[in-house]
């Protein structure tokens, strides 16, 4: 019997170490009741009599060997004592080829029992410790989730931040230059916003005195008008129009974010056909005008109070005309370095501007407001040369366009009545009732004939040479206005956006039109605000009340599907 109780110091397996140690002799000279002893000892880490028995010079433990060696190979230390442990450490023990003695629990059922018992109640303590090390696992991922959600919320105060600080520093860059040219600017957009001092004069009705449409203006508009008219007799489809199997086949190319996401929504769209431009006017006060062609923000357009909701490019592009719910309108000056500037600040209207449109001359405009009046205004100098009330009514105007000759001039008001203008005497020479809710949208067709409304109700196409409604689509149910209608620059193709984009293939007044493209409202808000054809119908350009200006295409324009 060996009695560890001399060495204290010493584990049971250390003592036996050191006995085989001092007496330099082989395992086979060992008197047989030691060598039972021996293998009698148990392995530490795997709980059995070991087959290739080892023993650390550190700790004195016994270990299986292959099972040691892989745990130093893992860990590099001792599985009991935490102690460092290397392959050099492990002392083996020579041993004879005696048959290993059975366990004392094996040779009974009682025995065995008792062994299955301990086995169960090993499975029930790790079983316990794992439940522990998961219960402490997941306070630690709700406190990492906890973290990432702190670190997420700190995120989006900071670009808020850097957009407003953004939006305050292009309003010093244009502040910034020069107080006496900047004090030139101020006094010229006075004298361009109907506040002359001539025009600060009352009338006896208490309007203000405009100084009316000159008849050298008039003379401009009807030599305009004969020009166009006689083009359009001779109107062609142009061959590079995309054919009607291209538009069946169109899918979303691009999705580009211009506008905030903390005012997220895009009311207005418009696209400079030569130039392949595309202007936004956002929720976020701002209007945006990118260039399609480099995938590239040319200019954000910085200065309004309130949501832009219409927005219009002028001439060669190099002017962009803006309308607000802060009642005012905003001329912007393109410089050489891409920039648009604002030039005149429009105050003629005294509710919300809701459309903006050009002349075919490039030389006057028109807006509409919910004050119930449109403004026609000289390009050149931004001065409001008439305001038109309609003293009949009190809606308000919430669309405008002009006839592609410019002689006539459409209204949309937000009492269901779509009113036809003659430009020259500012008279109202129509009255197109029959929708329910507020006149959304308006187009005239390239071929003069067809006119398109959009309402809550749907879009009515309307026959100017009979005045009447030949036409009515109702895509959507009662409760989803029809926010866009457009016909496209060769009057081939109509587009209807709504909770989804429609394209309809224009035919004559007796023919179906069918509609042979329908595209999902990708944005998810079901509601899409403005949809407009590029040159010759190749793609089609999206604004919803997300902040992702969609193009809509075939592929192989040259143009990579990519979400943002």
């Amino acid at each position: 019997m060996i009695c560890s109780s001399k060495h204290p110091s010493l584990s049971i397996y250390s003592y036996i170490y050191q006995l085989f140690s001092n007496l330099h002799h082989c395992s086979c000279c060992l008197p047989y009741p030691f060598l039972l002893l021996l293998f009698s000892v148990v392995a530490t880490v795997s709980g059995e009599v070991p087959e290739e028995p080892v023993v650390s010079k550190s700790s004195g433990l016994l270990f299986e060997k292959r099972l040691i060696e892989r745990h130093i190979l893992d860990y590099g230390k001792c599985p009991v004592s935490g102690e460092t442990l290397t392959m050099d450490d492990l002392v083996p023990i020579k041993t004879g080829k005696v048959v290993k003695p059975r366990p004392v629990q094996a040779a009974s059922i009682p025995g065995m029992l008792g062994m299955f018992q301990n086995e169960w109640d090993a499975l029930v303590l790790s079983s316990f410790a794992s439940e522990q090390q998961l219960h402490t696992t997941r306070q630690e991922l709700s406190h990492c989730l906890y973290q990432h959600d702190s670190a997420c919320r700190v995120i989006a105060r900071l670009k808020k931040e850097l957009d407003e600080a953004r939006t305050m520093l292009a309003h010093l860059e244009r502040q910034a230059p020069m107080p006496a040219s900047t004090a030139v600017t101020e006094n010229a957009s006075a004298l361009s916003n109907g506040k002359r001092a001539a025009e600060d004069e009352l009338g006896p009705d208490g309007k203000k005195i405009r100084p009316g449409i000159s008849a050298s203006i008039i003379t401009e508009l009807t030599d305009c008008n004969a020009a166009l008219s006689q083009l359009r007799k001779k109107r062609q489809i142009p061959p590079t129009l995309a054919p009607l199997d291209a538009i069946e086949r169109y899918t979303q190319l691009n999705s580009y974010p211009l506008h905030k996401t903390n005012k997220a929504g895009i009311l207005s769209v418009d696209i400079h056909q030569s130039k392949d431009l595309i202007a936004t006017g956002g929720v976020d006060t701002n209007a945006v005008v990118f260039n399609r062609s480099s995938g590239e923000i040319l200019s954000t357009l910085s200065g309004h109070s309130k949501k832009v909701s219409t927005v219009k490019f002028v001439a060669d592009g190099e002017l962009v005309v803006t309308g607000s719910a802060d009642k005012t309108v905003r001329v912007w000056q393109g410089s050489e370095n891409g920039n648009y500037d604002c030039k005149h600040v429009l105050r003629d209207h005294t509710a919300e501007v809701q459309a903006v449109t050009v002349h075919a001359t490039n030389n006057y405009f028109v807006t509409a407001s919910l004050d119930n009046s449109w403004c026609f205004y000289d390009l050149s100098s931004c001065l409001c040369l008439t305001q038109v009330e309609d003293s009949s009514a009190s809606e308000g105007y919430t669309s405008a366009a002009f006839h592609p000759d410019g002689l006539i001039l459409g209204t949309g008001t937000s009492g269901a009545v779509v009113k036809i203008w003659d430009v020259k005497s500012q008279a109202n020479v129509a009255r197109f009732d029959g929708h329910v809710g507020a006149v959304t949208a308006i187009s005239f067709s390239e071929n003069g004939y067809f006119l398109a409304t959009a309402a809550q109700d749907g879009v009515k196409l309307w026959d100017l040479r009979k005045l009447r409604n030949f036409r009515t689509f109702s895509p959507y149910d009662e409760n989803t206005p029809t926010q866009s209608v457009e016909f496209d620059h060769s009057g081939s193709y109509l587009a209807i956006g709504g909770s989804d984009i429609r394209v309809y293939q224009v035919a004559s007044v007796k023919h179906e039109w069918n509609c042979v493209k329908t595209f999902p409202d990708l944005s998810g808000t079901g509601k899409i605000n403005s949809v407009r054809f590029g040159p010759d119908a190749k793609y089609i350009a999206v604004g919803s009340m997300d902040r992702n200006l969609r193009l809509f295409g075939l592929p192989e324009d040259g143009v990579t599907e990519t979400e943002s």
